[in-house]
């Protein structure tokens, strides 16, 4: 059996090869390619994923699953061997019930929706996105019933990115999120509101850059192991945990804009970074799902960088590198100003407190879509219709409403409901931190990061994809996800930061 565990290590080594190169074509097409190769990228990537597939669905690895299964139950329950046969299993059941060509297709598809939404995008025509967003739906239709019978149209979409979990669990997450979400709004909105116009003002963007460059590197992202670029909308992308990059956007006219950019890509980053070596060229490299990944982005992001304890240290050094625009600006204005709670048009800025609207509006736009209630030719209005009824705001154009995400034109439907599950799963992560490590609130005061990423590289990094999204939040929390911890967290912060 050694040996069939070396040829299956092998064969799955050679995917995750061709896996790495089509990752670095989508890299290079969002940060260095030209607008006129988008079509020819389209067709190298729809080659390319076809022979993924073709070889990620090869009898012979079929086989070695069948031969290995057995062998595995011999094997430690909790080693890295025993939960590469099960996730390679896992995988491979899934990606025979899919037709090489299909993939091909869906390739070729979300590149040319890739390059058409950032022309649509610029110039704030729907319609130059929309045929190419209808065949990115159809693509999801068509893949759903490979996956027939299910439950619902939407746990096919929903399984590639929360392994295990179910549309009903969502829904079920959500409907306890959102009413407690409405009333803490509903609460903040009737006291006095911040201040933030001290961070509307100009900002030099290279002077942006270095300074999220220095948090991050505190934080611990590894540059040997990675770079920052810009692009339309910001995202990380990793070839292998020593070559993991991140990119970013940045106004010159709106501080958070960038570095809050970075520190969330900087966390998504390092727990790509921090996957054990040994699971390298395997399946078992990657995040749990898409909400641990953001999990960890949304801490980094959120948890510490907008926290006091974090602006303690690194106020002071802001205020060195924008002494015009912040030097009369104390520490507890600041503090409240990128804190201020406030119903806004894009989601990548939305403060903590509303952006779990942002999500659900998504979240409800896929579904009926999927269910055959919405066309998408209709999401505009549909879209405006639910920021209006959600946030008390109507977006002035597509391009700050249905526009204003990368998601759909890569055809990653089913992805949005990771961003809010990834911050309940923050919150439930900072809990238990807090109790390993009583003393982190002053060891981020101090500038000092270490414990904390030692703790995430032990509980959460170094694991990769061994442990489905729910079995890993349980095994370190001792519960499932669910929205208290959460709730706790906002209520208390925006408590104090709003007097409720």
């Amino acid at each position: 059996m050694e040996k069939k565990l070396a040829k299956l290590k092998s064969m799955l080594a050679e995917i995750s090869d061709l896996g790495a190169i089509a990752q670095l074509m989508g890299w290079d097409q969002q940060v260095n390619m030209p607008p006129g190769g988008a079509e020819a990228r389209g067709t190298q990537q729809a080659t390319l994923q076809r022979l993924i597939h073709i070889k990620s669905t090869n009898p012979e690895l079929g086989k070695l699953l069948d031969d290995l299964k057995e062998y595995a139950k011999e094997l430690d329950p909790d080693s890295d061997e025993a939960h590469l046969i099960k996730v390679a299993a896992r995988d491979y059941e899934r990606d025979i019930k899919v037709p090489p060509a299909f993939m091909a297709e869906r390739a070729k598809v979300a590149t040319l929706a890739q390059s058409a939404w950032e022309k649509a995008r610029e110039t704030d025509d729907f319609s130059l996105f929309q045929p190419h967003l209808e065949k990115v739906f159809d693509l999801a239709h068509q893949f759903v019933e490979f996956f027939a019978p299910y439950d619902h149209v939407y746990d096919p979409l929903l399984d590639i990115f929360e392994p295990g979990m179910k549309t009903e669990d969502v829904k079920r997450i959500f409907a306890a999120l959102r009413p407690q979400q409405v009333e803490l709004i509903r609460a903040i909105s009737e006291q006095p509101q911040v201040d933030d116009s001290f961070l509307h003002q100009d900002f030099e963007e290279q002077k942006q850059w270095d300074f999220g460059v220095d948090v991050i590197t505190k934080f611990g992202y590894d540059w040997n192991r990675g770079r920052q670029d810009k692009a339309v909308h910001p995202f990380t992308t990793g070839f292998s945990i020593n070559d993991v990059r991140i990119t970013t956007r940045i106004h010159e006219d709106y501080l958070p804009s960038g570095l809050f950019s970075t520190l969330h890509e900087g966390g998504h980053a390092i727990y790509a970074q921090g996957h054990a070596p040994e699971l390298e060229r395997t399946p078992l490299v990657g995040g749990a799902s898409l909400a641990i990944h953001e999990s960890q982005s949304r801490m980094y992001e959120n948890l510490v960088g907008r926290s006091h304890d974090f602006w303690t240290y690194f106020y002071p050094k802001l205020q060195e590198t924008f002494p015009e625009q912040l030097g009369n600006i104390d520490l507890e204005t600041f503090y409240k100003g990128i804190n201020k709670v406030e119903p806004s048009l894009i989601r990548v800025e939305a403060d903590e407190a509303t952006y779990n609207m942002h999500i659900m509006l998504r979240l409800e736009l896929e579904i009926a879509v999927m269910e055959n209630e919405i066309a998408v030719k209709d999401l505009p209005d549909a879209w405006n219709a639910r920021m209006e009824e959600y946030l008390g705001i109507t977006p002035p154009s597509n391009r700050d409403g249905v526009l204003q995400d990368v998601h759909w034109s890569s055809g990653s439907i089913g992805y949005f409901s990771t961003y809010a599950l990834g911050n309940l799963v923050s919150a439930q992560l900072w809990e238990k931190i807090n109790q390993d490590i009583p003393d982190l609130s002053s060891q981020i005061q101090n500038g000092e990061f270490g414990n904390l990423l030692t703790w995430l590289r032990t509980n959460i990094h170094r694991h990769g994809r061994k442990y489905e999204p729910q079995e890993l939040v349980e095994r370190v929390t001792g519960s499932q996800i669910n929205a208290e911890p959460y709730m706790r967290y906002l209520k208390q912060k925006y408590g104090e930061i709003y007097g409720l």
